[in-house]
């Protein structure tokens, strides 16, 4: 119903500054969210930032201040503006999008493949 594709991860220097992208096509109502989760091997995922359609958005604590995400409901695509990155914030990075009547780890929900995300100190 839903495909996302992410793009732009790559290798960064501490302090430096990052925009990924998540493009979907699929069901207008599978995109009500949509936001960004990351995973470091042998972590549990967890939420970087999440955007409604109408723009209201949701940070974690840990990028507060540092990441800002944003939204083109033309385009159907999402991004994470990522600055003054820290080695901390090295994971893979997935886009993620779903009915807002449904929890982000629910089947309503779909999931891009991923984009690593590399910060170096």
């Amino acid at each position: 119903q839903v495909q996302l594709v992410e793009s732009g991860g790559g290798l960064v220097q501490a302090g430096g500054s990052l925009r990924i992208s998540c493009a979907a096509s699929g069901s207008f109502f599978g995109t009500e969210v949509m936001g960004w989760y990351r995973q470091a091997p042998g972590k549990q995922r967890e939420l970087v930032a999440s955007i409604l359609r109408g723009g209201t958005s949701k940070y974690a604590d840990s990028v507060k201040g540092r990441f800002t995400i944003s939204r083109d409901n033309a385009k159907n695509t999402i991004y994470l503006q990522m600055s003054s990155l820290k080695p901390e914030d090295t994971s893979v990075y997935y886009c993620n999008a779903g009915s807002i009547t449904a929890r982000w780890d629910l089947p309503g929900h779909y999931w891009g493949q991923g984009t690593q995300v590399t910060v170096s100190s």
